[in-house]
């Protein structure tokens, strides 16, 4: 999966974040929609798509989807 097609998937986890938000470099946490929840369907969403699994702390441990696509794609 490329990084691209990522984060059109990170995008579909959110409901009320206007699209044009997300980049490579976006600091998901600090997004107002950002919650526990999201958290764990973005875990579930990598699960799926990468067959790859994270965890709550390489989540806390990466600052961009950029550097979350990263790590996902080293697991």
């Amino acid at each position: 999966m490329t990084l691209e097609k990522f984060i059109e998937k990170f995008v579909a986890e959110f409901e009320e974040t206007p699209a044009e938000l997300f980049t490579a470099d976006t600091d998901y946490k600090k997004l107002e929609e950002w919650s526990s929840l999201t958290a764990l369907s973005i875990i579930s969403m990598v699960d799926e798509e990468l067959e790859k699994r994270i965890t709550g702390a390489d989540i806390r441990n990466s600052t961009t989807i950029k550097d979350l696509y990263e790590l996902s794609l080293s697991k």
